[in-house]
């Protein structure tokens, strides 16, 4: 683990990571995060964490590994408090725009050593001013450390049509370019969401940019007791949040997401306002308005499974 803040002369000339982590009484497995990413192939990052008002030895833990790598290398902040979702948003919209590229990170996983590596192989390919979103799978593990599986593999290609119903993937595994971070930072904060990797995911593809989903997995996980967002890699989870599906939960989700994309509808291309607006038609109306408008509208789910509660979402008036 480095003792240092400064960057090995093997880095010079690297691009440069910010990784966010947010953190929160996150004392247990905090530490191991810290190494993981002390431990990544790709040795020019620094980190800024955001802490929402933590009352155990989480400050303590994030003090003592910023003594050992420096100030330039670990900055600690303090949070909005406004739940997690504003916590992550908070880094990314008040950030310096110093960083090539930016990563979210959560206070209790464990990162391959190539995480950002492999990352970075993806999004340096894309245009620097194009918005560029990188995420993909995780591996589940144990609160002790046991891997149980993988998050979903998903197969239909990214876009806006699937991200208005549905998050790709979790924010513990996205990295983004600079472009994608002007974006973000730009739209602001100042309304609610549902997530910050579902919003994410829907901005950058709202407003043209590209989206990259990795198949292989180079987050470990970790599911316990204190997780706000649970796993979604067995068949009883991915269950458990398509009946959200009707109990009202994810037509409130629909309509924060539809409110927050409604005050920057000007940066979304023109097809894709096409594309909301028949979404939100398919959201009234009669039964048959409702599965023509979102036949119009290209939405779409993931799975078949997903494909076919979405169907019975519409039927149901419940997106």
């Amino acid at each position: 683990m480095p003792q240092e803040g400064k960057d090995s002369p093997s880095s010079a000339g690297l691009d440069h990571v910010t990784v966010m982590l947010c953190t929160f009484n996150g004392e247990r497995f905090l530490a191991q995060q810290l190494d993981s990413i002390a431990d990544q192939t790709h040795s020019r990052w620094s980190v800024v964490v955001s802490d929402d008002g933590s009352s155990d030895a989480t400050l303590d833990i994030l003090r003592s590994y910023q003594a050992r790598w420096g100030v330039e290398k670990l900055k600690i902040l303090d949070g909005p408090r406004n739940g997690f979702a504003q916590n992550f948003m908070s880094i990314v919209c008040d950030l310096a725009d110093t960083s090539d590229y930016y990563s979210w990170a959560d206070q209790d996983d464990i990162w391959h050593e190539e995480k950002i590596a492999k990352a970075l192989e993806w999004i340096k390919t894309v245009p620097d001013h194009v918005p560029a979103l990188y995420c993909g799978r995780t591996e589940t593990i144990t609160a002790s450390g046991e891997s149980v599986g993988k998050s979903p593999l998903f197969k239909r290609p990214p876009s806006f049509n699937n991200s208005l119903v549905q998050s790709l993937a979790g924010g513990n595994t996205m990295v983004f370019n600079r472009a994608a971070q002007q974006v973000l930072k730009n739209i602001g904060r100042s309304f609610p969401i549902v997530s910050h990797d579902w919003w994410a995911y829907l901005v950058i593809c709202g407003v043209g940019g590209i989206v990259h989903y990795d198949e292989r997995p180079f987050v470990c996980y970790r599911q316990h007791g204190s997780n706000l967002v649970g796993s979604n890699s067995d068949l009883y989870s991915r269950l458990k949040r398509l009946g959200m599906m009707f109990s009202g939960r994810f037509q409130e989700w629909n309509q924060n997401n539809i409110t927050a994309l409604e005050s920057m509808q000007s940066l979304l291309t023109t097809s894709n306002r096409s594309i909301l607006n028949d979404f939100k038609r398919a959201r009234n109306g009669s039964i048959a308005k409702r599965f023509l408008n979102l036949k119009r509208s290209g939405v779409y789910r993931q799975t078949k499974l997903g494909g076919c509660a979405l169907m019975l979402a519409v039927l149901c008036n419940a997106i």
